[in-house]
């Protein structure tokens, strides 16, 4: 238990803080103020309760042992009753990781205040990018939310304390149009009828990989990974992706990318027949596998026979690459997703179903992504309408106001 001591001595009052502190022989440590005001500042900044939670536990940890408890929890639990993290993830966890105990931490984990948290979001932002910051951060407010949980500290200090993720140099998502998504399609089409027997023999596989994943948004790594007995003449069931590093078939980024999506007639034509017709042996029942019945690569899928293909629709763009001006593609595989969303969102699809059909596990990635679109298409929507316009239309009784 914590208090306050009237200390009186030849330099005159002072006043004495008493609180647990599980590191000293008599279990207490003391802190001494020249005012009452400061000393009630003290136990009111939460730092002495947090000290008495560390001696109520038997624990004092250092940060860097918080961490490795952390990335074990991680690995072999889940953290707060999630699912434990992949092995990439896992590896990507280690690299932030070694960035939080490159800083030079001045106190233990159960004495650490807001303040130490700011300065260290100060740190990084100094030596990292933004967006390497804003990870680092919020993986840290992870880690101490899970030793929150587990009795470890009092509080987390770490929550409220993030780097925005909004930026003046941030761009909105620009999906391709209607036009410029069928002249992709008619360009897969022509490559797939290619009087060059190359060509067109690997056109078989790329043309319905293009659509499908326009017809469904799927991340390029979910199509890759898509096995054959999940698809139906109705739909696509998503329950699996190639991890970034491309190394492994593991599950969806999230649990909520577990789901099912509709699909048009003739793309399901077009990936069945592929099925049954074209597709190597896999023992891993991909549906676009490669000659060795493996998954595919994401970086060639998007640079060869994605780009191939915005050249051929004419979707290029100019770029300055080393003083000389390239054509590069308009678009990337990844584009093909938000056009989907794009037109869901055209459609005026409920926005919790967008976020299903999207696989976002937070209704938040929706709007923050799609958020420009949604108001586009409501602004369209109610153009040239004011309010009291809507509330005569929506009106049961008669409009009163008189006109002068």
């Amino acid at each position: 238990m914590s208090d306050i001591r009237k200390r009186s001595g030849k330099k005159g009052n002072t006043y004495q803080v008493r609180y647990p502190n599980s590191k000293t022989k008599s279990g207490y440590a003391f802190a001494t103020f020249k005012t009452l005001k400061e000393a009630r500042a003290f136990l009111e900044s939460g730092k002495a309760r947090q000290q008495a939670q560390g001696a109520h536990s038997g624990h004092s940890y250092r940060v860097d042992n918080a961490i490795d408890i952390w990335l074990k929890i991680c690995e072999k639990e889940g953290c707060n009753g999630r699912d434990p993290v992949t092995e990439y993830t896992l590896k990507n966890y280690r690299y932030m990781a070694s960035i939080m105990n490159a800083y030079d931490w001045s106190a233990d984990i159960a004495a650490l205040q807001s303040t130490d948290i700011v300065e260290f979001r100060s740190w990084l932002l100094q030596n990292y990018s933004r967006y390497l910051a804003r990870k680092v951060l919020s993986l840290f407010s992870s880690m101490m939310k899970e030793m929150a949980i587990r009795g470890h500290v009092a509080v987390n200090v770490a929550t409220g304390i993030s780097v925005n993720t909004s930026s003046r140099y941030d761009q909105p998502v620009t999906p391709p149009t209607i036009e410029e998504f069928h002249a992709l399609l008619a360009a897969a089409d022509r490559l797939a009828n290619s009087k060059n027997r190359q060509i067109a023999r690997n056109w078989q596989r790329f043309r319905p990989m293009i659509y499908l994943a326009g017809d469904t948004g799927m991340r390029p790594g979910e199509l890759l990974a898509l096995p054959r007995a999940n698809v139906t003449r109705k739909e696509i069931k998503v329950d699996r992706a190639v991890e970034r590093s491309g190394k492994k078939i593991s599950v969806t980024k999230t649990p909520a990318g577990w789901r099912w999506i509709d699909i048009s007639p003739e793309t399901a034509d077009l990936v069945l027949h592929y099925i049954e017709h074209h597709a190597p042996p896999s023992p891993y029942d991909l549906v676009f596998p490669t000659a060795s019945g493996r998954w595919q690569c994401i970086n060639n899928w998007r640079n060869r026979p994605f780009s191939a293909a915005c050249i051929e629709a004419g979707l290029v763009k100019e770029v300055e690459e080393n003083g000389k001006i390239v054509e590069k593609p308009k678009f990337s595989p990844y584009d093909l997703r938000h056009f989907y969303a794009s037109m869901l969102i055209e459609q005026r699809v409920n926005l919790k179903r967008i976020q299903k059909l999207m696989g976002h596990s937070d209704i938040t990635t929706t709007l923050n992504v799609y958020g420009h679109l949604i108001e586009k298409a409501e602004a369209d929507e109610e153009e040239g309408r004011g309010l009291i316009s809507s509330l005569r239309e929506n009106s049961c009784g008669e409009f009163v106001a008189s006109t002068l």
